[in-house]
């Protein structure tokens, strides 16, 4: 029997490539090695400002990403947080067992304040507590982090001790998966991580076209650190000999920036073309994908539902 992992990704619009590298093509190859579950974090989302409109949009977009790039629902659970009803009343217990230190010492609660003062919300402190029911309310044994993501796992854990030490052992002991380190650096920043908040062109997004894909290619920072980020960049889509090629030319410095742009565009086109195909069909067939969702939820309420009656039990709610 499989072993569960779970993971979740909050929808903060169209996935692109840093976000593919650094988590879901992880995702994609543990598909076959665990009994997978992936959520979409909407209810994380509510820590920030934002739509109606935008949340409902940027949810189905990002569910329609994650299809696109390979989670497949007949190996995995795909669904809504807000979805499965557990994932908040769980988050409570365990609000009411952390200590609030433990929470305001977390990075990034420190980092969220430091740069929106104005929102300083309960929602934002207690986001470690919401982080751990996701994962222990289905008993999960495994989650797939990337190193900037072991402090609040390290916390989830914390918790699981709390409780087991109060109500006896019932929550296994949550295990790392390590992603490979793929920090993806931006485009036009070649000393930053790859990311939305640095405005469209630091990124390629999933379903950016062509012409595009080209012209942010094109305009990519060529100072040492950028050509050496262009070329990683290179190697995660290229081929290994071409990929051995480029660089022994860079280290020589006979490698032209107009080449190595070139052929990235070329092998990242090649990339994408096929997942922008599924990602039209997704697109265009909605109900399809509230369907998907729709499935994943009812299957993650099952769980759910069982989990949290034995939690009840334990604590004398029931």
């Amino acid at each position: 029997m499989l072993k569960k992992l779970i993971s979740g990704i909050k929808p903060t619009g169209h996935l692109h490539l840093g976000n593919y590298l650094g988590a879901v093509k992880n995702w994609v190859e543990l598909q076959n090695q665990y009994s997978c579950s992936f959520f979409i974090a909407d209810l994380h989302s509510l820590t920030v400002k934002i739509s109606k409109e935008d949340l409902q949009k940027q949810t189905l977009d990002l569910a329609v990403d994650l299809l696109a790039l390979g989670i497949n629902p007949k190996k995995s659970i795909l669904f809504k947080q807000s979805e499965v009803i557990g994932h908040a009343e769980l988050a409570w217990i365990f609000n009411c067992l952390v200590p609030v230190s433990e929470l305001e010492r977390m990075t990034q609660f420190k980092d969220k304040s430091l740069h929106h003062p104005d929102n300083i919300n309960a929602g934002l402190l207690t986001y470690p507590s919401l982080q751990a029911a996701d994962i222990l309310l289905y008993l999960a044994e495994y989650v797939p982090v990337g190193e900037d993501q072991v402090q609040h796992l390290e916390l989830t854990r914390i918790i699981a001790r709390k409780f087991n030490n109060r109500y006896g052992d019932f929550f296994p002991e949550i295990k790392p998966v390590l992603s490979p380190a793929r920090r993806l650096m931006s485009l036009n920043n070649s000393t930053k991580k790859m990311s939305k908040s640095l405005g469209e062109a630091s990124y390629i997004a999933i379903d950016d076209d062509p012409d595009t894909i080209s012209k942010k290619i094109k305009k990519a920072v060529t100072d040492e650190q950028g050509i050496k980020n262009l070329l990683e960049l290179y190697s995660y889509f290229g081929s290994p000999e071409k990929t051995k090629s480029l660089n022994t030319a860079f280290q020589k410095g006979k490698l032209m920036n107009v080449e190595l742009k070139e052929e990235l565009t070329k092998v990242v086109l090649d990339f994408l073309k096929p997942i922008q195909a599924k990602r039209n069909y997704f697109q265009d067939h909605p109900k399809e994908v509230e369907k998907i969702l729709a499935e994943g939820a009812k299957k993650a309420q099952s769980e759910a539902d069982k989990n949290l009656e034995k939690i009840k039990g334990l604590i004398g709610l029931k």
